[in-house]
């Protein structure tokens, strides 16, 4: 019996919303419970990776403010699923909206986000999360 690497990509998307959707409503528990304990972690305002679930956990509680986002945009989704069906890799470009003064949606962020998941006793972790801003310079460079 083959892989199907399209019912993963669609567990690993469904996942991911689940964690954000969490996120944006001010529990960010879904993203740090789904972290294995081997998780890296990038993160745009940091120099350095974050290396251990501890760490990631720690790092990003300290920084956590519940963001009220009242919607969020999910761009580009590509998920590549190993052969044995026990890694994936989500990329996706996300927006996120939240109220002004006013009570209109404005855009609070642009994120480019890859989250690399391995099947660990029949649950997908997170073991390598990227985030970035999704424009950082604005001239066309290589390296």
């Amino acid at each position: 019996m083959g892989v199907n690497k399209e019912e993963i990509s669609k567990t690993i998307i469904e996942l991911e919303k689940s964690f954000n959707e969490r996120w944006s409503a001010g529990d960010n528990r879904g993203y740090l419970d789904a972290f294995a304990d081997e998780v890296s972690y990038f993160d745009p305002i940091l120099k350095n990776i974050v290396v251990g679930r501890e760490q990631a956990i720690a790092w990003i509680d300290s920084i956590y403010s519940d963001p009220h986002i009242v919607r969020s945009e999910y761009l580009n989704p590509q998920v590549h699923v190993s052969d044995g069906g026990d890694i994936a890799v989500l990329a996706y470009n996300l927006n996120t909206y939240v109220l002004d003064e006013n009570g209109r949606e404005k855009q609070l962020r642009a994120w480019n986000a890859t989250h690399g998941y391995r099947l660990v006793n029949d649950q997908w972790r997170i073991v390598h999360s990227n985030w970035a801003f999704s424009q950082t310079v604005t001239e066309k460079i290589a390296s």
